[in-house]
C-alpha cells in the first residue's frame, strides 16, 4: 500500500532559503549579460597590460555576471578580485569583494562564514562612507540571520537598511527589501501586513520596470497563495516567475522556481508527469550551476516522486544521494529519513529500514522541537515588533501634538507681537500728542506774554519817546514818523503773535486776520460758540500758516477762508487760486509738518487737495 507524504518542502525552499534573494544587492552593476560578454571580458582580462585599477573593475563584473549561473567561476574571480584589492590597498575594492565572499557562503548555506566576511565588508564599506553597500549589507546579513532562525536580528538588520534606501533613493534595492519584509511577516503568519509591503514592492517594479524585482515579487505572492491553499494562482506566479528567470539566465532563481513549481504538481495537482519534468530541469540546472544544496531539494522531489510509483530501489537511491549532500538539516532531513525507511521496508531490508526509523523519529523529534521554538521566537518577534509599531504611533502623535503646540505658540507669540507693537505704538502717539499740546501750551503763553510785553511796555515806551520828540524842534519831524511806523508794527507783530481778538472767539479772531488782505475773504458758517481755548489757538495758527503759505508761494489772487461750526465740529477750509504743488514733494515741509502736528494734538483730520497750476484747497476737522 503506497504512503503519501505531505513533506515540508514549501517551507525549505520558500522560508530556509529565501534569503537568497537579496544577493544581487551586493553587485553594484545590477545587470547580468550572457556568456559571451563575460568571455570577451574574460579575454580582455588575461591577454592585455591592463592597470591594477583595471582590472580590479574587471574582476568584479566577470564575478557579477557569474553570481547567478556559474557559481565557481563566481567563487574564482571574487577571490582573485579580493587578493588583488588587498595587494593595492584599495579599500574600497576590499569591500565590494568580501561582500561577493559572503555571497558565495550564503549560496553554500554556510551562514556564520558569510556573516564574518559580510561584518569586514560592513566596516570596510562605513570607512569608505560607500551608504550603498552598507545598506546592502545590513538586508544580507539580515536574511543569513533569518536562515539560521534569529529572527529578531533579521528584523533589526532590516530596519537599519530602510532609512539609508530611502535616503539615496535605489529603488531596485529597495524592492528587495521590501519584498523581504513581506517575507519575514509572512513567517509571522501576519499576511496582511506581508501583502502589504509586496504589492508596495510589485507597484515599484512595474513603475521601474526591473525585472529581478518582478522575480523576487511573483515569487512571493506565489508563496502567499500556496499558504492560503490557493495552489492554482500559486502556479501561475511561480510560472511567471521562472519565465522571467529563463529571459535573464538568472540560473539560481530558475532553479527554485522550477522546484516550487515540481512540488505543487507532485503534492497538490497530482500531475506526477509534470513534477517529474520540473524535478529533472530544476536537478539538471543544479548540478551546471554547482549548488550542492539545490541538487540535494531536486533530488528530494524525485525520490517523493518515485515512493509515489511504488519505484522504490530509485527512491532509495534519489533520498540517499540526496542523504549524504546533507544529513543535518532538521528541516528536511526526517522527510529523507522516512524514503529511505519506507523503500528498505518494500525492498525487506529490515536492518537498514530499522535504523533510518529511528533516525525518523530521532530527527521529527529535533524538527518538531525546533519548530516550537520558532513559533515562539516568531511570536515573540511578532510581539516586540507591535510593541515597536506602537511606540512609533504613539511617538508620532506626541510629535504632531508638539507641532501643533509649537504652531500655537509661535501664533501667540506673533498676535501678541502685534498687540504690544499697536500698545508701543499708541504709547509713542500719546506721547508725541502729550509733547505737541506741552508745546502748543507753552507757545500759547510765550506768545501771550510777549504780546503784552511788546504792547504794554515797548510800545508805550516808544510813544513817551514820540510825545518827548514833539516838544523839540520841527527838524525832528522825520524821527517822529520813523517812531509811528515802529509803534504800528509792534502793534502788528503783537496782534499776529496772540491776537486780542482772540478772546472774542474765532470768528472775530478770523475776520479780523482776513481783513489785513485785501485778496483774502472770510465766511463763516454754523452757530457760532466758544470752544476749548487751546484747539481755537491751533485752528488760528492752522490759517494764519495756510494764508501767509498761499501770498508767499502760490502766487493766488484770491484767498477764500471759511469757518464752519456746528456741535461737534469745527472745520476750517483755506482754498486759492494759485500753482498748487506736487504734495509728495513737499509734504514734509517745515510749514505742512507744523500744521500737521497742531492738527494731530487736538484728534483732528487734515486733508489737502492740490496738483500742480490746479491751485490748493486745505481742509481741517477738529472735534
Amino acid at each position: 500500500m503506497p504512503i503519501h507524504f505531505q513533506f515540508s518542502i514549501f517551507n525549505y525552499l520558500y522560508m530556509k532559503h529565501v534569503g537568497i534573494f537579496c544577493i544581487l544587492l551586493l553587485v553594484s552593476m545590477g545587470t547580468f549579460g550572457q556568456s559571451a560578454n563575460v568571455d570577451s571580458l574574460v579575454n580582455i582580462l588575461e591577454t592585455q597590460n591592463l592597470s591594477a585599477e583595471k582590472k580590479l573593475d574587471l574582476y568584479k563584473d566577470i564575478s557579477q555576471k557569474y553570481m547567478q549561473n556559474d557559481l565557481e567561476k563566481f567563487k574564482k574571480y571574487t577571490a582573485l578580485g579580493l587578493e588583488l584589492a588587498v595587494k593595492e590597498r584599495n579599500k574600497k575594492m576590499q569591500a565590494a569583494f568580501n561582500a561577493n565572499t559572503g555571497v558565495f557562503y550564503s549560496y553554500k548555506a554556510s551562514y556564520d562564514t558569510a556573516l564574518v566576511y559580510m561584518e569586514k565588508a560592513l566596516e570596510l564599506a562605513k570607512e569608505t562612507k560607500n551608504e550603498n553597500l552598507e545598506a546592502k549589507l545590513y538586508v544580507n546579513m539580515a536574511l543569513n540571520y533569518s536562515m539560521k532562525g534569529d529572527f529578531s536580528k533579521e528584523i533589526e538588520y532590516d530596519l537599519k537598511a530602510l532609512p539609508i534606501f530611502e535616503k539615496i533613493g535605489d529603488d531596485k534595492s529597495f524592492i528587495t527589501l521590501l519584498v523581504n519584509l513581506g517575507t519575514t511577516y509572512r513567517s509571522l503568519y501576519d499576511e496582511e501586513r506581508a501583502l502589504y509591503y509586496i504589492d508596495r514592492a510589485n507597484k515599484l517594479a512595474e513603475e521601474t520596470g526591473y525585472s529581478h524585482g518582478k522575480i523576487l515579487v511573483y515569487y512571493a505572492y506565489a508563496g502567499i497563495y500556496y499558504n492560503q491553499k490557493e495552489f492554482e494562482k500559486a502556479l501561475e506566479y511561480y510560472l511567471k516567475s521562472i519565465e522571467i528567470c529563463k529571459k535573464e539566465n538568472n540560473k539560481h532563481f530558475e532553479i527554485l522556481c522550477a522546484q516550487s513549481i515540481a512540488t505543487v504538481y507532485l503534492e497538490y495537482l497530482k500531475d506526477y508527469r509534470k513534477a517529474e519534468e520540473y524535478a529533472n530541469e530544476s536537478l539538471q540546472q543544479a548540478i551546471e550551476f554547482g549548488d550542492p544544496f539545490r541538487i540535494r531539494g531536486s533530488l528530494r522531489i524525485l525520490a517523493q516522486i518515485r515512493l509515489i510509483q511504488k519505484r522504490y530501489k530509485d527512491c532509495e537511491n534519489l533520498a540517499t544521494e540526496a542523504w549524504e549532500i546533507d544529513s543535518t538539516d532538521i528541516d528536511t532531513s526526517p522527510d529523507l529519513a522516512s524514503m529511505i525507511a519506507i523503500s528498505n521496508i518494500h525492498l525487506n531490508n529490515k536492518e537498514k529500514a530499522e535504523h533510518f526509523f529511528h533516525m525518523y523519529i530521532d530527527l521529527n523529534g529535533e524538527k518538531s522541537k525546533k519548530s516550537l521554538q520558532e513559533t515562539l521566537i516568531g511570536m515573540e518577534v511578532k510581539y516586540e515588533t507591535e510593541k515597536k509599531e506602537m511606540k512609533i504611533a504613539s511617538l508620532e502623535k506626541e510629535k504632531q501634538l508638539y507641532i501643533w503646540l509649537g504652531i500655537t505658540g509661535i501664533l501667540l507669540a506673533i498676535a501678541l507681537g502685534v498687540v504690544l507693537r499697536q500698545k508701543m505704538k499708541s504709547i509713542r502717539k500719546e506721547k508725541q500728542l502729550i509733547a505737541t499740546r506741552s508745546v502748543l501750551d507753552g507757545e500759547m503763553g510765550e506768545r501771550t506774554r510777549l504780546a503784552r510785553d511788546l504792547h504794554d511796555r515797548l510800545s508805550g515806551n516808544l510813544s513817551a519817546v514820540k510825545i518827548g520828540l514833539n516838544n523839540q524842534t520841527e527838524s525832528l519831524q522825520n524821527v517822529c514818523n520813523k517812531l509811528d511806523s515802529c509803534i504800528e508794527e509792534i502793534r502788528r507783530v503783537a496782534h499776529n503773535l496772540m491776537p486780542a481778538s482772540l478772546q472774542f472767539g474765532m470768528k472775530v479772531a478770523l475776520e479780523d486776520f482776513a481783513a489785513q488782505f485785501p485778496n483774502v475773504h472770510f465766511h463763516f458758517f454754523g452757530e457760532e460758540h466758544r470752544i476749548e481755548e487751546r484747539k481755537e489757538f491751533v485752528i488760528y495758527c492752522c490759517a494764519n500758516e495756510l494764508v501767509n503759505n498761499s501770498l508767499r508761494h502760490s502766487g493766488a489772487k484770491n484767498i477764500n477762508l471759511q469757518l464752519v461750526q456746528d456741535e461737534k465740529h469745527v472745520t476750517l477750509t483755506v482754498q486759492d487760486d494759485g500753482s498748487g504743488f506736487n504734495e509728495k514733494s513737499v509734504a514734509q515741509g517745515i510749514g505742512l509738518k507744523n500744521i500737521r502736528d497742531r492738527v494731530s494734538s487736538c484728534d483732528g483730520k487734515i486733508d489737502i487737495v492740490t496738483s500742480p497750476g490746479k491751485g490748493t484747497e486745505t481742509i481741517i476737522e477738529i472735534k
